[in-house]
């Protein structure tokens, strides 16, 4: 899920930068062009918190930047399929929800929510399952499995991922406490027959 790495890059320090703290510049250049990005090795940017050391600078000719290899520190996040994660809902819509993994939102079709038919409650932006009533709105955090992944490079907006909740131990937080309670009156029901044979 989420990883501190240690990291090696070269940095170009653009020309009209070159008087500012090395330091502070180096970790700029680094959020810019990093964070938000995708590496299919590495994972999905979230930041750089720190830059660990500094080589000596390059100059190659017809260019005014320096170049410095350098080491830094950054979070990421990194999914794989079948990957339990929590997330938030940030949108509905008539096909599903939209749920936020931090940096990337997955897409959590209404054929993965329940095996129960979905009704989509368009004025209160809620997705209601039609037999129980249980319901997903904007806002609700949501525990679910990433069932299918296209991480795009060059384009992170066009990175797509889908999402399941009808696995047991998956839904929203209101639906997993639902479950326990549940699971938790059956075993007193059941320690309660055991008591009375």
């Amino acid at each position: 899920m989420y990883y501190k790495m240690q990291l090696a890059d070269k940095v170009r320090v653009p020309p009209n930068r070159l008087g500012e703290e090395l330091t502070k510049v180096i970790l700029d250049v680094l959020q810019d062009h990093l964070e938000g990005s995708i590496d299919k090795e590495i994972g999905i940017f979230i930041a750089i918190t720190k830059v660990l050391k500094i080589g000596e600078g390059e100059i190659v000719p017809g260019d005014g930047a320096v170049y410095y290899d350098v080491d830094f520190e950054a979070v990421v996040i990194r999914l794989t399929l079948q990957e339990v994660i929590e997330g938030l809902v940030v949108e509905t819509t008539s096909f599903g929800a939209f749920v936020s993994l931090g940096p990337i939102d997955a897409m959590l079709h209404v054929s993965q929510i329940s095996d129960e038919y979905i009704n989509y409650d368009e004025k209160n932006a809620r997705l209601i399952c039609q037999e129980s009533k249980r319901f997903i709105g904007v806002g609700e955090p949501v525990r679910v499995r990433a069932v299918t992944l296209s991480l795009n490079e060059r384009e992170p907006r066009d990175s797509k991922i889908g999402l399941t909740m009808r696995q047991s131990g998956l839904g929203t937080a209101r639906w997993l406490e639902e479950d326990m309670l549940k699971e938790k009156e059956k075993e007193k029901e059941k320690g309660g027959e055991r008591g009375s044979r």
